[in-house]
């Protein structure tokens, strides 16, 4: 135990007194490499399905809305109990820490085999409410039909990798996700051409990746993170919940959202006259893995600036705060402005690489472009959003979180399309992410104009103790 503690003591110290530029990079790198990597699978899965036809490029498209719902819910829990574990390590009570990540992690498993009932029992329905046509549904069903199987590992993967990463162990967490992502891409053509088993292969090369990378995960965290999941500490108390609620529902609207406006968009295009529709829907869905590539990067910045913000917050350290946040701010705008002018650049040819058909790159070449136009705008949002949650200001990181495909999104893409038609699918997201950094900054920088000097003794203690209620017994 006391060797734990050291270990815990050092890395709390080490976040909260090394310069502000080295600690964004060491921790922000190996969170880069997995959410790119991670993305680069996703997008490998519909390249490769892509090669079978139109249908079952839109049907994993329409599956996507699904799993982007497994994974609001992982990062309900994970996030939710990250932040807490960061601040609880700021202020050294290592103990309170320890039970939020057990409780955290086994309700995410109960809550993950509910899925899997579920899913099984009502997988048809589903794929319909997800937007299929009668010629994707065949596709979509047998592709969530595995998801579902695979949604306890998936979901207790995202929460064993978001909590090693607040505890600032993001190299460690990066080597369980991107151990997962390559196996995926070499099973990807292996089950879904070598074995014939067709889109359903794309689900289970996804579901095997995560049954490995949930055991590694597992395996590294009682080895090498300083705060542990055990069964003893699993404390299922109000208190506990209410911290994972707090933490977590940003995450769970952002992500969340994200699935209901995926599904609203493959509404929207359904709406297309016959085999429009399918390339449509075909097409949204590839443009929807392009972006969320090139937003890897700037969500590995703001992940890497999660525990910084978190352990120095909670340890009284505001400037480290503001300094990490601006730092962040200026290496994300860089690299997302290169990534923007390369995809307007490209549009075409990156949609192509993805399924070659004429009416798919052409509907997806708008959308894209347009996309990349405003994509730089989406640093300050996503960064504010971030530190907001980290630092335990629920309401105004779900407002953030819901803004860009929940507050805007969802009325534009009911709106638009029915007075401009196809145009109005493709140039929705575009409108959304204008907004929704209008609407953010206030909120962000309100918060950021109070961090101009960090806590006295008597502040910090005061916060500390004020965490630490009695009711988390």
């Amino acid at each position: 135990m006391q060797t734990a503690k050291m270990n815990q003591e050092q890395k709390v110290s080490y976040l909260t007194t090394e310069p502000i530029p080295k600690l964004i990079r060491e921790m922000s790198v190996p969170t880069i490499i997995s959410m790119l990597v991670t993305s680069f699978y996703n997008m490998v899965d519909t390249m490769f399905v892509g090669r079978i036809d139109t249908q079952a490029t839109a049907a994993v498209g329409v599956a996507f809305s699904a799993m982007a719902l497994i994974q609001a819910i992982s990062f309900l829990f994970g996030n939710g109990s990250g932040n807490y574990i960061s601040r609880r390590l700021g202020a050294r009570d290592y103990r309170d820490a320890e039970r939020m990540a057990a409780t955290a992690f086994f309700s995410v498993l109960a809550v993950g085999a509910a899925l899997c009932a579920l899913g099984a029992a009502f997988v048809v329905p589903i794929a319909r409410l997800l937007g299929s046509t009668e010629t994707i549904l065949p596709y979509a069903v047998d592709y969530l039909r595995v998801i579902f199987f695979g949604a306890p590992f998936i979901m207790g993967s995202f929460v064993l990798n978001n909590q090693m990463r607040f505890q600032g162990s993001a190299s460690v967490a990066m080597i369980g996700i991107v151990t997962g992502a390559v196996l995926n891409i070499a099973l990807d053509p292996l089950l879904i051409f070598g074995l014939r088993m067709g889109v359903a292969g794309a689900a289970w090369a996804t579901v095997l990746s995560q049954a490995v990378s949930f055991t590694l995960l597992l395996a590294l965290n009682l080895r090498r993170a300083a705060i542990k999941v055990s069964p003893r500490n699993f404390t299922p108390t109000a208190y506990y919940y209410y911290n994972i609620f707090k933490g977590g529902v940003p995450s769970l609207c952002r992500q969340g959202i994200g699935s209901v406006a995926t599904i609203l968009l493959n509404v929207a295009a359904k709406t297309c006259a016959g085999a429009l529709a399918d390339a449509a829907i075909a097409a949204m869905s590839v443009v929807t893995r392009i972006t969320m590539f090139a937003n890897s990067a700037l969500i590995g910045f703001g992940q890497g600036f999660q525990p910084v913000c978190g352990t120095n917050y909670g340890a009284g350290k505001y400037t480290r705060v503001r300094e990490a946040f601006f730092y962040c701010m200026k290496l994300g705008a860089a690299v997302l402005a290169v990534l923007s002018m390369l995809g307007f650049a490209f549009a075409g040819p990156l949609i192509g690489l993805f399924r070659d058909d004429p009416q798919v790159v052409e509907i997806g070449r708008l959308a894209l472009r347009a996309q990349c136009l405003v994509f730089v705008l989406n640093v300050y949002t996503i960064l504010c959003n971030m530190l907001l949650q980290t630092i335990g200001m629920a309401l105004k990181a779900s407002v953030t979180a819901l803004a860009r495909q929940g507050i805007f999104f969802v009325p534009l893409i009911l709106l638009l399309p029915m007075a401009m038609g196809l145009r109005g699918v493709q140039l929705a997201q575009m409108l959304a992410d204008v907004c929704s950094f209008a609407l953010s900054v206030p909120l962000g920088w309100g918060v950021l104009k109070t961090m101009t000097r960090d806590a006295v003794p008597d502040e910090a203690d005061a916060g500390k103790q004020a965490a630490a209620e009695p009711a988390k017994k």
